[in-house]
């Protein structure tokens, strides 16, 4: 697991990008923790960088939108999904379980899960 940065250090409406190969966004969007692969599968923009509404993410170059629960684009242009990452607080801490190149777009499970005493 990669550690984030702590719970009250990504406040609700914010995300982080983690410097990993392929780079991973993590979203707090309302209060639910999502990471999902940060470049954008129709062109190589940071969808860190992107708007966030509700759980879905809207690419800054050119508005492509991706659900973060899935990683499936919600509309065009871009058409392939991108891997989602399962998201775990632990004693405060947020961290990431970045998906295997092997498993399939989408499927690395979404949301996080609380460990530890996390607040």
């Amino acid at each position: 697991m990669i550690p984030v940065c702590r719970l009250e250090d990504l406040p609700a409406g914010d995300s982080v990008r983690l410097d990993t190969t392929p780079p991973v966004a993590v979203f707090n969007a309302d209060g639910e923790l999502y990471a999902i692969d940060d470049t954008c599968s129709h062109q190589d923009a940071s969808l860190s960088e992107g708007w966030l509404e509700g759980c879905l993410i809207e690419c800054p170059l050119h508005a492509a939108s991706f659900d973060l629960r899935t990683g499936r684009p919600t509309c065009l242009p871009a058409r392939r999904p991108l891997r989602t990452h399962q998201v775990y607080v632990e004693d405060g801490v947020i961290h990431v379980l970045v998906a295997s190149d092997a498993g399939a777009p989408g499927d690395g499970g979404a949301g996080a899960a609380e460990k530890g005493s996390a607040a």
